[in-house]
């Protein structure tokens, strides 16, 4: 069989130098396309300022209006000067001094008595020196007498007491009434406070604390005080 190409021809020689000279190319083109710009000619025509073509403002024109000048003001009427004559007589006030001489006879000056005003002081009933004393209690110590007032208020009020006033209040179980009061400079009962949880039991414990007896007063230091005084009344309801 005969050949139809020519064996002396390669078709493969140089053809490393083909593809380096085709690369390069390729790459030359794509750097060129890349770094390729191009400008809007609006931007970049800036164009000439035509002075001339400015606009004329018309200002129109406007009445002056001539505003009269004020009346000159009233011509003011002259002052009256009144001259007075001098003749009142002023009387000087004379100040004498104050200090003395040697020759001053100094007056002594007798003592002047201050009169003490009592005021009224309270001191509790467990701390002061002679207590308040019931009737009937008049022997012992200060603290014997302290609890024999005590005992004496207890029984009295035990006895006077209305304990059925709570179940006609329709109240039931244990109550319990707190009673504040004073026995002033002259042993007499005074600013009675009761409370409860029926205002008829604070009634009740108020009318009983005024009907005790008058007390000789306590004294602190030998001058009689008011004493305040408080008693817890407890008592059971009978269901």
């Amino acid at each position: 069989m005969e050949l139809k190409k020519n064996p002396k021809a390669n078709v493969g020689r140089n053809s490393s130098l083909y593809f380096a000279v085709g690369l390069a190319l390729m790459l030359f083109l794509t750097n060129y396309a890349i770094n390729y710009k191009t400008y809007d000619k609006e931007d970049i025509d800036i164009g000439m300022v035509n002075m001339d073509e400015e606009l004329e403002e018309d200002i129109p024109l406007t009445e002056q209006i001539q505003t009269p000048p004020p009346p000159p003001p009233p011509p003011a009427a002259p002052e009256v000067i009144e001259i007075v004559e001098d003749e009142v007589e002023v009387e000087e006030t004379v100040i004498e001094s104050t200090e003395v001489d040697q020759e001053t006879e100094i007056v002594e000056v007798e003592e002047v008595e201050v009169e003490e005003v009592e005021e009224d002081v309270d001191v509790p009933f467990s701390v002061i020196e002679n207590v308040p004393i019931f009737p009937g209690c008049e022997k012992g110590t200060n603290n014997e007498k302290r609890d024999c007032m005590s005992k004496k208020i207890s029984q009295f009020v035990n006895k006077k007491f209305n304990t059925e006033l709570a179940s006609e209040l329709g109240l039931s179980g244990r109550q319990r009434i707190n009673v504040i009061f004073k026995i002033d400079k002259t042993g007499s009962i005074t600013g009675v406070r009761a409370r409860a949880p029926h205002p008829g039991l604070e009634r009740e414990a108020a009318r009983v604390i005024n009907l005790l007896p008058k007390m000789q007063p306590g004294k602190q230091r030998g001058k009689p005080v008011n004493v305040p005084y408080s008693l817890p009344i407890i008592f059971q309801v009978q269901d």
